[in-house]
């Protein structure tokens, strides 16, 4: 493997440190680090454990947001991470693993996930996160607006 794709990759895995930073502090009741490590174009996407799919920066920030103003007490840790990086693009394969206590509840989920990064401006920005759905989480967070 050559020096250049070792240190893409390295610094591939230096953001996805900061996005499961940021995934921390979100189940601590603070999104706002998702801003930093996300792209804020219009094409970027999630697929949350909790199901749905956002689309564009405003609805993904929401989704972050909304998950955050009911969290506290979070943990969120990830395992077994695969890196492979194309070009201006990367993706992540990974398991994560969360702990919170979300609406008063404690939650404990541990899903597969993929995400996807492209270089913008010379930094590694988050454009897609994808995680298997947990169906009881999903089930809370609906039941929380009604």
């Amino acid at each position: 493997m050559s020096t250049k794709r070792v240190a893409a990759e390295d610094d591939v895995r230096a953001a996805s440190d900061r996005f499961y930073g940021a995934l921390e502090e979100m189940a601590n009741g603070d999104a706002g680090s998702m801003a930093a490590v996300w792209s804020h174009e219009d094409d970027v996407t999630t697929m949350h454990p909790i199901g749905g799919r956002e689309e564009g920066w405003e609805a993904v920030r929401g989704s972050w947001e909304g998950v955050a103003a009911a969290s506290t007490d979070g943990s969120v840790t990830r395992s077994n991470q695969v890196v492979r990086v194309v070009g201006d693009a990367a993706y992540e394969l990974c398991e994560e693993s969360a702990s919170m206590t979300f609406a008063g509840d404690p939650v404990s989920i541990h899903t597969r996930a993929t995400n996807v990064y492209r270089k913008e401006g010379g930094e590694w920005k988050v454009v897609h996160h994808h995680a298997d759905l947990d169906a009881e989480f999903a089930e809370l967070v609906a039941n929380v607006g009604a």
